[in-house]
């Protein structure tokens, strides 16, 4: 049995019940207005980055675990366990103060241990972690990339930041704090990184007012 879970610009989510086991199948789909050898490069070039760099993350923090690569080369598939629990984004604001904290310095942590790896997710928002077994499990590494700038590990900071600042706003500043100070715990470079995250968002601010 396969149910559509998500379905996003460049790839639809499954989730596959076979045999009393479940698990998730990431599918990139062809896209009709590129030229189809392109496409066809594309896609196996983003399967075989986001693989790549799934296996690196778990050897790390939690992250799905991955069960099946799929056939790159024709499929585009990669196969994934299925993690039970929630969405971080969905139940945060339902969440005492002190669970709130903890979660907020685990994922400031957890980030800060991806950076030291030159690490950056790309696309860090409370809706691409889930809480499953009393761990936070980062996922969705379609956009991610190693990269060793400041620059880049700052981006990553500022992304999460905006994403607590819009959908947890009324705890927005307690749950930064919180997991800023994980983050600095755990990065190496966290000083240099928070000094340019500054930078970033005085750039970010200066392009609004004009």
């Amino acid at each position: 049995m396969k149910e559509i879970i998500a379905q996003g610009a460049e790839a639809i989510l499954y989730k596959v019940r076979e045999k009393n086991k479940t698990f998730i199948v990431k599918e990139r789909q062809a896209k009709g207005y590129r030229l189809p050898v392109l496409d066809e490069q594309l896609r196996k070039l983003r399967t075989r980055r986001e693989v790549s760099i799934l296996e690196k993350v778990g050897k790390i923090i939690p992250v799905p675990q991955l069960i099946k690569k799929g056939d790159e080369e024709k499929t585009k598939k990669i196969q994934m366990e299925f993690l039970p629990g929630k969405k971080v984004a969905e139940i945060f604001d339902t969440l005492s103060p002190d669970e709130q904290e903890k979660i907020a310095e685990t994922i400031g942590e957890q980030i800060g241990l991806l950076h030291n790896a030159h690490i950056i997710h790309g696309d860090l928002t409370t809706s691409n972690m889930i809480l499953s077994d009393n761990k936070v499990y980062f996922i969705d590494f379609g956009l991610s990339a190693i990269n060793q700038k400041v620059e880049h590990k700052a981006v990553d900071l500022h992304l999460v930041k905006q994403a607590f600042e819009s959908k947890h706003h009324r705890f927005f500043e307690k749950a930064m704090k919180a997991l800023l100070n994980g983050y600095k715990r755990t990065a190496q470079d966290a000083k240099e990184v928070l000094i340019r995250l500054d930078k970033v968002e005085t750039r970010g601010h200066y392009k609004k007012k004009n």
